[in-house]
């Protein structure tokens, strides 16, 4: 497979979650009426159903793929995601939607992890941040277009016909890794699948001081990211009285994130993976503290908060593919396993750190600010405490 293809096709796998969550913001009033849903929060239990499933699942997919192989789980992973679509179409109550979320949730952790182990047997150190840049640069293509697909179905069709999309989506991947994805982990590579060399694998990942740092951190900044894909459409159409053009300003915001990934791409070799995420981690907090008082204070200007949600997300392309390569980087010969646990740790944490902030929603901005500021001040913390001291953590390692 030649490198552009790889990229593609990584890209793809990755944005595989972003459209499953993304394409479904414009449908979720309808979705709530389907359902009867009475309170507007609950309605983002149709989002971290999902988010829930692809963060837990995480933790188990690393180690059958070290041991296995990546093909297999990748497959099994795609066919798996693609019927919980189809399940999630014929759901007929709330608690049967939720449930097929689950489960396409956990089909697509398989997708990343298997995405980004392939990627570190494939390459290491800068060269990894250009190419996990690279991806995250095509893949955020997917939030810019998803939200305008979903309202896109809604003015032809209704609801279930967006997760006709998503089977479509995993099918079409699923034919293309069979064809053209090779196996990236030689059998002499692999793992044996047993508690003990899985334990120790666990507990290298959690021991190695860069590793659970920067885990830690993009767990924080994941908490903002997915604060904001859950209170979005309820603060743009609802405090802004946007309508159908919602999906339009989030894909503006969602640009911002693929531009900021694409000029990281292009610096990381140059200026180095901690430079460009330690900056982007204090502007981040900066911006956040800035939208908590201003938020505070009462101020409700529609420019003003888009204006800043945009560059909060361009500082999330420099922090994003950057936190996780250097999660990644100690740890190639157990790149399975450790991209289970960093995808476990910062999908599932971050999840629930959004959904605890969109469950204080209140018809006001506070808690979009709150939610920046908190966990960009949180993640800068688990950052200085990635380059402090040595490459593990003492007490753990003792």
């Amino acid at each position: 497979m030649h490198f552009a293809e790889f990229v593609i096709v990584i890209a793809s796998l990755m944005a595989l979650n972003a459209l499953a969550l993304d394409i479904m913001l414009p449908a979720l009033p309808d979705i709530g009426a389907a359902f009867q849903i009475a309170h507007e929060n609950d309605r983002q239990q149709v989002l971290i159903a999902y988010l829930i499933g692809f963060g837990s699942a995480q933790l188990f997919f690393g180690p059958i793929s070290d041991s296995l192989g990546r093909r297999s789980i990748l497959l099994g992973g795609l066919g798996l995601y693609a019927l919980a679509s189809i399940g999630s179409l014929m759901s007929t109550s709330l608690d049967q939607m939720l449930l097929a979320r689950f489960i396409q949730g956990v089909g697509c952790a398989a997708t990343r992890v298997v995405a980004v182990s392939v990627v570190r047997d494939s390459y290491t150190g800068a060269r990894m941040g250009k190419v996990m840049s690279l991806v995250m640069m095509i893949f955020m293509a997917v939030p810019i277009v998803a939200p305008s697909l979903g309202q896109a179905v809604l003015l032809v069709a209704d609801w279930r016909w967006i997760f006709a999309l998503l089977f479509a989506a995993g099918a079409i991947l699923f034919v293309w890794c069979l064809v053209r994805l090779p196996e990236t982990l030689p059998t002499e590579n692999r793992r044996a699948l047993n508690a003990s060399a899985i334990t120790s694998a666990y507990l290298r990942t959690l021991t190695t001081r860069a590793s659970i740092g920067y885990t830690l951190a993009l767990t924080c900044v994941f908490g903002g990211l997915f604060a904001f894909i859950t209170m979005s459409q309820q603060i743009f159409v609802d405090i802004f009285g946007l309508g159908v053009w919602f999906p339009v300003v989030f894909a503006v915001i969602a640009l911002a994130m693929s531009a900021a990934s694409y000029v990281n791409a292009r610096l990381v070799e140059a200026i180095g993976m901690q430079r460009l995420s330690m900056a982007a981690t204090v502007v981040f907090m900066a911006l956040g503290l800035l939208l908590l008082a201003l938020s505070v204070y009462g101020i409700k200007d529609f420019w003003i908060f888009t204006g800043l949600c945009l560059l909060l997300m361009a500082c999330f392309g420099f922090i994003g593919p950057n936190f996780n390569a250097m999660a990644m980087d100690p740890l190639g010969e157990i790149a399975g396993t450790a991209s289970s646990v960093i995808g476990f740790i910062s999908t599932l944490g971050g999840a629930l750190l959004g959904y605890a902030m969109g469950q204080l929603f209140d018809g006001t901005l506070v808690p979009m600010g709150l939610a920046f500021a908190l966990y960009g001040t949180a993640a800068l913390c688990c950052v200085l405490f990635a380059r402090s001291g040595g490459t593990s953590i003492p007490a753990a390692a003792g």
